[in-house]
């Protein structure tokens, strides 16, 4: 008999969607992929499952894998991807089993992990998610209108392509809104067996609370969610999240690495595959995360503002795994004020005057918006990250410049150029579609 909690969460509180109540909670895309801007399309040419393990693991690709490992007692599926792509994962997976679904487990409850599951449970499957599970979703539905704005601007999409709820901006679901996901939870580690595999889940946290890791110890093989990515992860996400703590990655990690998997295979991308370069390739990516977490802190410890430190903290070319999703930059400043909070010393942020209404008033000592926007427009092409900034100042005074909005434009335009990330680039677009409404 399996020991578990009962997620007990009444179902009068779920967030609606426009046909059926949202299973999936309402941070419908959580964390994604590289190539993240567009969700629905992400592995759309896919034509069959890929295999691996000897034939025991097939992986349909998308905004999020769906993994279906197979036994002769039934199969598993673990993560689902966005609801979006559950119908054609399923057809993937179906043409190689059509064997019951005894259990889906969810390496977190970030929406494009969980958005698949009224698709494949059948009567009589279990899902299973670490106990950590509850509280986020909860967090996930408590922000439901923000995370709405939010991710409708970074993944340039409308709320309803990325599966939100009809609640939308602007309401409040209450505390603990969340609908029931999981019926299995578990606090450290959950075993089961199914045929003659064994599914050991184990919380592993790291890009969330409730993160879990999937080990099959006859297969060697360890499905790692969202802590490895192909690029260095985000301590913390543009679209807003509370502190990931860096040693949480890395404490997870060093767990993969004592279990010594021939195979690692991530929600995201494609497996590493070989017992030494699942080593290697995590092994970097471990000490990545470690060296940003302890140059931040000695720079914390001597005294260095965030921001120098966010200049000068650079990975060494032995440890740089990329930064097409998160940026070293944006994880120190997570990292600082994960440990220290927003306040940066300066007495003038204890108040609630924005920055933005300084900005006006020097712009209005300055002869106004025009000359603060031909300076940002000098400075285009040399520091276009300084002439953006100089751009909001004019705009705090002067919303509707034109010189100032085509400095605006022009500066973005540089910066997304030059960008080879996917979160930033969801964001410069934003701002784009943002000069082009202050200019109608």
């Amino acid at each position: 008999m399996r020991h578990a909690l009962a997620l007990i969460l009444a179902l009068a509180t779920a967030t609606p969607a426009p046909a059926q109540p949202n299973p999936t909670g309402s941070n419908p895309t959580g964390d994604l992929p590289l190539g993240a801007n567009q969700p629905t399309s992400a592995g759309a040419g896919q034509t069959k499952a890929l295999a691996f393990a000897g034939g025991r693991i097939f992986q349909a690709t998308g905004f999020g894998n769906t993994f279906m490992v197979t036994t002769k007692a039934g199969n598993v599926i673990i993560d689902t991807s966005l609801p979006m792509n559950a119908a054609r994962h399923k057809a993937l997976l179906r043409a190689v089993s059509t064997g019951p679904v005894k259990d889906i487990i969810l390496t977190h409850s970030h929406g494009d992990h969980t958005g698949g599951v009224p698709a494949w449970k059948e009567a009589g499957t279990h899902v299973i998610g670490q106990a950590n599970e509850v509280e986020f979703r909860n967090y996930q539905a408590r922000l439901e209108g923000f995370f709405v704005m939010r991710n409708s601007a970074q993944y340039n999409a409308s709320p309803g392509a990325l599966g939100a709820g009809a609640r939308g901006a602007g309401a409040s679901p209450g505390n603990y809104a969340a609908p029931a996901l999981a019926d299995v939870l578990f606090d450290k580690e959950y075993k089961f067996k199914l045929g003659d595999l064994t599914f050991d889940c184990l919380a592993m946290p790291g890009e969330t609370p409730d993160m879990l890791n999937v080990w099959i110890p006859e297969l060697k093989a360890l499905f790692i969610g969202d802590n490895y990515y192909a690029s260095f992860p985000n301590m913390y996400t543009l679209r807003g999240t509370p502190a990931r703590p860096a040693l949480n990655y890395v404490e997870s990690i060093n767990k993969v690495l004592a279990l010594k998997p021939e195979i690692v295979l991530p929600s995201h991308g494609v497996p590493i595959v070989g017992a030494a370069n699942v080593q290697r390739v995590l092994t970097q990516y471990r000490d990545a995360i470690l060296y940003v977490h302890d140059a931040t802190v000695k720079g914390m410890n001597q005294g260095q503002d965030v921001y120098s430190l966010m200049k000068t903290i650079k990975l060494p070319p032995a440890l740089y795994v990329g930064e097409g999703y998160g940026a070293i930059s944006w994880s120190v400043r997570g990292i600082y004020e994960g440990y220290a909070g927003w306040f940066d010393g300066d007495p003038a942020t204890t108040y609630a005057t924005a920055p933005l209404e300084a900005y006006s008033e020097i712009v209005r000592i300055a002869g106004g918006a025009s000359p603060v926007a031909a300076r940002a427009e000098a400075l285009v092409a040399t520091d276009p990250a300084l002439a953006l900034r100089l751009t909001s100042a004019a705009l705090a005074a002067e919303p509707k410049n034109p010189a100032a909005l085509a400095a605006r434009r022009h500066a973005i335009e540089q910066l997304l150029a030059a960008s080879k990330n996917s979160n930033e680039s969801g964001w410069l677009h934003a701002g784009l579609n943002g000069v082009a409404a202050a200019q109608k």
